[in-house]
């Protein structure tokens, strides 16, 4: 009966990113305001928490004990979990970097955070996670070297942790690819709010129309600001239980998490990957019009006066251009 529940809530938090995230990735295609650097690695995100609904909770159910595969092959199937996940955190950490350059050096921001640039940081990021997360293949699993053998000839009831050494989830994993990554995250994010916060209360103090302009980019810096960090503070509060359950694994052995508790956490850390769209279609306004722009054309098969591709897009009514481009970079990403 349990196992049932526990798929069951699997199947519905894979369908639910597949579908949110289809939406994510749909919206940043078709509209050109979102071809920025900012949005590229949205993309990539959006893409990693894809690939959660479509691939690692089909291989979460896969590797919980229900089936007997080589030794290897386990070991594969449960890499590519790690894989995806150091994607997304990869995708953060480069949507940090990203709004830290934007406010720090707005002068040269376009002509550091190119279109090319972005998606090479895109790919990089994919490529560094798959060296990161496929680590184990190499050599760094539960085995030793005189059982290898046997293990990669055998068939075994196929589990994450039956392959997956503790050891590397705890200290090369969860305190290097994780943990360093979100306090680097953190800082930079704490630097961006403290840029634009200082920046708001000098802007207070003059009311020239030049001024008023650059305080309206500030504000939507802020908000676009605080959107994005939401993002990176669900992700940590949904895959942190998981790591410190591994911590306590790890310390006291299997006795010292109940099997209920892990479940939960495995539940908690993809359903991650579902909420990031729902946070986007609440906290930024243009993705959420994309969102219903889509559902309206594609769904609904009603087709309104505005496209994607138009102008009418990049600016809508009741907006105010941020500002002068000898000063300010453009602001269409929020």
């Amino acid at each position: 009966m349990a196992w049932m529940i526990y798929t069951s809530l699997e199947l519905v938090i894979a369908v639910a990113c597949c579908l949110g995230n289809v939406l994510v990735v749909w919206a940043v295609c078709l509209r050109r305001t979102f071809r920025q650097p900012t949005f590229c690695f949205v993309a990539s995100l959006a893409v990693a928490d894809f690939l959660v609904g479509a691939v690692a909770v089909p291989l979460a159910v896969l590797v919980d004990g229900w089936v007997e595969i080589p030794f290897q092959a386990c070991l594969a199937v449960s890499c590519v979990v790690l894989v995806l996940t150091q994607a997304s955190v990869l995708s953060l950490l480069a949507i940090a970097v990203d709004r830290y350059l934007r406010v720090s050096v707005p002068l040269r921001y376009k002509e550091i955070a190119t279109e090319q640039r972005s998606w090479t940081a895109v790919v990089l990021c994919w490529l560094i996670s798959c060296l990161l997360g496929f680590t184990p293949l190499f050599g760094w699993h539960n085995g030793d070297s005189q059982s290898s053998l046997l293990l990669n000839s055998s068939h075994i009831n196929c589990t994450f942790l039956a392959v997956i050494s503790l050891p590397y989830m705890v200290y090369f994993n969860y305190l290097g690819c994780i943990l360093l990554p979100l306090a680097a995250m953190t800082l930079l994010y704490a630097l961006v709010f403290y840029s634009l916060r200082k920046r708001l209360r000098r802007e207070d103090q003059t009311s020239a129309p030049v001024e008023s302009k650059l305080r309206a980019f500030l504000i939507k810096e802020k908000r676009l600001a605080r959107s994005l960090a939401l993002v990176l503070l669900l992700f940590a509060a949904c895959w942190m239980p998981l790591h410190l359950m591994n911590c306590v694994l790890l310390s006291t052995g299997p006795q010292g998490v109940p099997q209920i508790a892990f479940y939960a956490g495995i539940l908690l850390s993809h359903a991650n990957s579902a909420v990031n769209p729902v946070v986007y279609a609440l906290r930024i306004t243009k993705i959420r019009e994309a969102y219903l722009e889509i559902w309206r054309r594609y769904v609904l098969c009603w087709r309104g006066q505005g496209d994607f591709s138009s102008s009418s897009w990049r600016s809508q009514p009741g907006e105010t251009n941020t500002g002068h481009q000898t000063t300010l970079p453009s602001n269409n990403d929020t």
